[in-house]
């Protein structure tokens, strides 16, 4: 079975379409959260995963985005929450509030868990790649999982512990590990071998800024997606 497995689209539905033209078939998509949040387009972004059925746990972001709450953000993600929770309708609001905090599933008998934080902070804890080393084998017992999935560092990585692994496929949409280019991974489990492809996709940076500025999205996080940080 191949798995598409992304997370922090960050309404950039224009990074999303080209990873999703790039990774071509596959049979389930898993997404880590954050569809929403500093870029221009919540509403197509929401709409495109629940079209294609893909199974989402809830990020940071997308709790704000449902409950307008900002605690804790920054200026300019403060600002981006609340510009993308005016351009959204109540029902899409509502789907986001819905969300589960993590979710586990089956595949040909290897348990996969997702969160977008960790299983300690579903929502808000950062594993980046120098704690997840050390942290792997704890997380994987917590999670009681095979593969276990993470987002919101937006920085990719694959690391493996005794047959198992701790993974995270890095931002669609925003980028964090100096490549500008939408990161993704593909799963394939067959026969209860697993194997794992760590994917950069271009898209148009130029097209996404422009209309985040006419938006009056934070010139910040539109110069940002530039640099990949």
């Amino acid at each position: 079975m191949k798995l598409l497995v992304l997370g922090d689209i960050h309404s950039n539905h224009t990074a999303l379409k080209q990873v999703l033209e790039d990774a071509g078939s596959w049979d389930m998509a898993l997404c880590l959260g954050d569809i929403v949040g500093y870029g221009p387009d919540p509403g197509e972004c929401i709409s495109e995963v629940k079209m294609r059925g893909f199974r989402c746990v809830a990020g940071n972001h997308d709790a704000a985005v449902a409950s307008g709450e900002t605690w804790g953000f920054n200026p300019y993600a403060a600002a981006a929450v609340q510009i993308n929770r005016r351009l959204l309708g109540l029902d899409a609001v509502r789907w986001l509030g819905d969300l589960p905090s993590h979710l586990s599933l089956e595949v040909e008998g290897v348990r996969i868990a997702l969160y977008h934080g960790s299983p300690r902070d579903p929502l808000n804890e950062y594993v980046f790649p120098h704690e997840a080393y050390i942290l792997a084998e704890r997380l994987l017992r917590m999670a009681e999982a095979d593969i276990l999935l993470l987002g919101h560092t937006h920085i990719p990585y694959l690391i493996r512990v005794d047959g198992r692994y701790l993974v995270n496929p890095g931002s669609v949409g925003q980028p964090r590990d100096g490549d500008p280019r939408a990161s993704y991974m593909l799963l394939e489990v067959e026969g209860g071998e697993v194997s794992i492809h760590h994917r950069r996709v271009e898209y148009d940076i130029d097209e996404v800024a422009g209309r985040m500025r006419r938006l009056g999205l934070p010139e910040f996080l539109a110069s940002r997606l530039y640099h990949g940080y």
